[in-house]
Order: structure tokens, then C-alpha cells, then sequence
């Protein structure tokens, strides 16, 4: 039987292991994927450190994967062999929840991921059910397209969803993976964009992603700030920082929110006379289906957004990991199989 290298973890905080392994068979209603680009995502620890509930082991990450059909399941429609995909967070809903019976995919209370309920892409080869998939554009290389199934889809939906119009003042907390990805969306959607980070040596790149103010965390005031340019509609919080979020609220406008998408484990603290005075409030954003993350490649497109990322083959996963894990990425890691 053919055989294909993989990437696995085996126990939580187990190392990674390269190996070789039977390419599987798609089931019906499923797809084999040739990968060809796989990001590297900080959600992936719930895979490395068996942090997620009903995770089973040996266990290959990945879950902002490209690549190429080349096999197919019996009762899949409308994908061909050959055809370039992509699959991100969302990797399968059980379409009988109440959340699936109403058409809202993404909080399906069974839904599947990537790398967590199956294999994912740290590998040559993987399996994947026909609903998680998305068509990616010709103008998109498989590597840029890898990043934005899941950072690119959960800034830009977290975005287009928050009721922002053109013209609005949104800022955007933190200029790292999620970040410098949320600045070109915001700035390209029309907004008025601050970007929010640590130190001024980030204010550069900021202002080269499309931000028009940058306010530097460590030396300024973030919410006295974004008051003096006249209150938020939305601060997109990226960050993993839940301090950092609570000293933006006092900045948000008359009805303005704090739209989180960067898991944080500690609360987020706030006053109550700051959401009550001005009708501020907090929420959150869990990424999107297939069809968000085609909406997100074809954005990304037509306004010439792309992600910064590093690549590293597929054998030295291990390290693009811990590089990721220390962010010392420039901004997102993407391994590739050379396929």
C-alpha cells in the first residue's frame, strides 16, 4: 500500500514525530487531500498539549490546510478531482443540532476540527468531510491561501459581522498573527483604522498595513487615546492578553464593543458603569464556515491582502511550531510538503 509521511503527536505534551503511514481512503461524503501548505496556528497547543475535549491520540495538527482533491468518496457533489482546496477551524458540522437546524454552522454543538476530531495537515496526505471544504482562488499561492482559513476568516469576519460601516473608527489590539491581518481588513473595508501594540518600533509596520493611528500600549493610555480620536465603534482584540482588552473599553464610543477573537484564559475585567454609561459592550467571534472562508480568499484578492508568513518543510514542523509558540514568527508559520 502507498504510504505517506505525517507529522503526530502521541500523548499531550509529547514531542512531534515524523512518520510514515498508510495514505488513507475517503469514506463517502469525504474527500482526500494531497497538501500541499498547512499554517501553523497557536490553536494547534490544543492539539500538542491535549487541551481539548475529546481529543484522542496519536493525533496529527493542522487545520489551515491547501492542497489538491485527489480522491473522492462516493455522494460528493460538486467537487472534482484536481480541484484546489482549502479547510480551516470549521471541519465538519452534524446538521442536527439546534444551531445546524438553524443554519449556523460554526457553533454546531458536534462540529469537528481539523487536527483535533480527525488528522489534519501536518502531513501529506488527509482526510476531510466534503462540507468543510473551500475553493481557492487561482491568485492566491497555497501558502499565503493557508493563514487566512483561520486568522484571515476570524479577523475578517469578526469585522464584516460587528455592523462597522465605511468610515467608522475601529481599532485593532495587537499586530501579530491575528493582528496584522485585522489592520489590512479594517483599513480596506473603509474604516478608520488605529492600530494598538507594545512598544513604537511596530508603529512602521503598522501604519505600512493600512493603520492611520498607532498607539503605542506601553507609553500611552489606550483608552484616553481612542477617546481623543473620538471613541470605537470596535476594538478587535487579537491579543492573549485579557488586561490588555479591559484597558480599550473606557475608548469605545456610544454603543461600542469589544469584539474579541484572541483566547485568553484569564477574565477580562470591566466596570459596570463603563458598559452602562455609554451602552458599550463585549463579545465574541468564532471563525467561520467554508463559504466565510471562500468570502475571505476572495477579499483578500480583490483588495491585495496577504499574510506575512515564514515556511518551513513539512519534517521540521517541531521547530515552526516553537517558533510560533515564542512569536518569533514575522507573523505566520506554514509548512509545505513540496507537492
Amino acid at each position: 500500500m502507498a504510504r505517506m509521511r505525517a507529522v503526530q503527536v502521541t500523548s499531550a505534551n509529547g514531542p512531534f514525530e515524523l512518520i510514515e503511514r498508510d495514505i488513507p481512503e475517503p469514506a463517502a461524503r469525504h474527500v482526500r487531500i494531497k497538501v500541499q501548505a498547512c499554517g501553523v496556528c497557536h490553536s494547534d497547543s490544543f492539539t500538542k498539549m491535549g487541551g481539548y475535549p475529546g481529543l484522542q491520540f496519536p493525533r496529527v495538527p493542522g487545520h489551515e490546510v491547501v492542497g489538491i482533491i485527489d480522491a473522492m468518496g462516493a455522494d460528493v457533489p460538486n467537487w472534482k478531482l484536481g480541484q484546489r482546496v482549502g479547510v480551516g477551524w470549521h471541519g465538519g458540522h452534524c446538521g442536527h443540532c439546534p444551531s445546524c437546524r438553524r443554519g449556523d454552522f460554526i457553533t454546531c454543538l458536534y462540529g469537528k476540527v481539523p487536527g483535533i476530531s480527525y488528522d489534519g495537515g501536518y502531513a501529506e496526505q488527509m482526510i476531510a468531510p466534503f462540507e468543510a471544504l473551500a475553493s481557492v482562488p487561482d491568485e492566491l499561492s497555497s501558502e499565503d491561501a493557508a493563514p487566512l482559513l483561520c486568522a484571515g476568516i476570524t479577523t475578517f469576519n469578526a469585522l464584516r459581522y460587528s455592523g462597522v460601516r465605511a468610515g467608522d473608527l475601529v481599532a485593532v489590539l495587537g499586530i501579530g498573527g491575528l493582528g496584522h491581518l485585522g489592520v489590512q481588513f479594517a483599513a480596506k473595508m473603509g474604516c478608520r483604522t488605529v492600530a494598538i501594540a507594545r512598544g513604537k518600533d511596530k508603529e512602521p509596520l503598522a501604519r505600512k498595513l493600512g493603520a492611520h493611528h498607532y498607539i503605542d500600549s506601553t507609553t500611552q493610555n489606550v483608552a484616553a487615546e481612542l477617546t481623543r480620536l473620538g471613541g470605537v465603534r470596535i476594538v478587535l482584540a487579537t491579543v492573549t492578553n485579557s488586561k490588555a482588552m479591559s484597558d480599550t473599553v473606557g475608548g469605545l464610543g456610544t454603543d461600542g464593543r469589544l469584539l474579541i477573537v484572541g483566547a485568553a484564559p484569564e477574565p477580562v475585567e470591566v466596570s459596570p458603569f463603563l458598559l452602562i454609561s455609554a451602552r458599550r459592550g463585549l463579545a465574541g467571534w468564532p471563525s467561520g464556515t467554508s463559504i466565510d472562508s471562500e468570502d475571505t480568499l476572495a477579499f483578500s484578492v480583490l483588495t491585495d491582502i496577504r499574510p506575512m508568513i515564514e515556511t518551513m518543510p513539512l519534517e521540521r514542523a517541531a521547530e515552526a511550531y516553537e517558533k510560533m509558540m515564542r512569536g518569533d514568527a514575522r507573523f505566520r508559520m506554514v509548512l509545505t510538503t513540496g507537492q
